[in-house]
C-alpha cells in the first residue's frame, strides 16, 4: 500500500510528525507538505510563481506553497506510482460545520479525492497538541478500517477527534456537518507606523450541534466522521430555475 501523507500546518508540526509514525507499518508513506503553516488556504492552488521543492532535515518533502500544492505537485510530479490512499493532517483544532470550506486540511485531502484516491482528513479539536499521541492512535484505527475493507467508490472523509487520552474517547460516530454562527468581528489594530490593520476574528459558536452533527458528537467525547462530496450543485433549485430562467433563454 502506498499512502500521501500532507497537511496544512507545514512539514514540522507536531501533528504531521505524529500521524506519520502512527502510520508506520501500513505501506510505503511518502509526506509532501507546506514549508510554513497555510491554516485557512482552503483549495488554492499557488499559479502566480513557480514551486520550490525540497527534502528537510526530518525527511519530509517540504513545497512553498499551499496544501493543494503538495498533494498536486505529489501526485503529478513527485511520485512514480499513484497511492492508494491520501491522508491529511493531524490539524492543529477543528474542522467542524463551515469550517471545511476554509480548511487547508481538508484541502489536502480534497486535492486527493479530485484525482479520484480515497483521502481522509484528521483534526484534534482543541489547538496546542495535547493528547496529540491519541489522536494519531484514532487516526491510526480508521486508516486501518479504510484499508482492510476500501469504501466502494473514491471517499472523502473529515475525521475530528477530541482533545483527551484514547481510552477516554466515547467511540466513533458518523456524522453530518453542523453549522457556525457568523465568525466574531475583525480586530482593528495599528502598526508602529501608523498603518491601521486587521486580524480576522475568531470563528462563531455553533448554531447547529444538535444529535447527529460532528459538533455533537465531539461534545460527546466521540471521534466524527464524515463523508463529504464537492458537488456544489444545488440540485434542488434545478427545476425552480429552468422556469425562472425560461424568459432568458429566449433572449439571450
Amino acid at each position: 500500500m502506498r499512502i500521501l501523507v500532507s497537511n496544512d500546518d507545514g512539514y514540522s508540526a507536531p501533528g504531521l510528525e505524529a500521524l506519520v509514525q502512527a502510520l508506520q507499518g501500513l505501506g510505503e508513506i511518502t509526506v509532501v507538505a507546506p514549508e510554513t503553516n497555510h491554516s485557512g488556504a482552503s483549495n488554492s492552488l499557488t499559479l502566480n510563481r513557480p514551486l520550490t521543492v525540497r527534502t528537510a532535515a526530518n525527511g519530509f518533502v517540504c513545497v512553498n506553497g499551499t496544501p493543494s500544492d503538495c498533494v498536486h505537485v505529489a501526485l503529478t510530479g513527485l511520485m512514480d506510482e499513484r497511492p492508494d490512499l491520501v491522508v491529511s493532517g493531524i490539524n492543529n483544532g477543528a474542522n467542524m460545520g463551515d469550517d471545511t470550506l476554509y480548511s487547508g486540511t481538508v484541502a489536502a485531502a480534497a486535492e486527493g479525492y479530485l484525482f479520484g484516491i480515497p483521502a481522509i482528513a484528521f483534526s484534534l479539536v482543541e489547538r496546542g497538541w495535547e493528547h496529540i499521541e491519541s489522536a494519531a492512535r484514532a487516526a491510526r484505527s480508521v486508516v486501518e478500517r479504510q484499508l482492510a475493507q476500501p469504501l466502494a467508490s473514491p471517499v472523502l472523509l473529515n475525521v475530528n477527534i477530541p482533545c483527551r487520552p484514547f481510552e477516554q474517547m466515547g467511540g466513533l460516530q458518523v456524522t453530518r456537518l453542523g453549522k457556525r454562527h457568523p465568525s466574531q468581528p475583525v480586530v482593528r489594530t495599528t502598526t508602529p507606523y501608523g498603518d491601521t490593520v486587521y486580524w480576522i476574528g475568531p470563528v462563531g459558536v455553533a448554531a447547529d450541534a444538535s444529535p447527529g452533527t460532528d459538533f455533537h458528537a465531539i461534545s460527546e467525547g466521540k471521534v466524527s466522521l464524515t463523508p463529504l462530496r464537492l458537488d456544489l450543485t444545488q440540485h434542488s433549485q434545478l427545476d425552480e430555475l429552468r422556469g425562472w430562467a425560461e424568459p432568458l433563454c429566449a433572449s439571450l
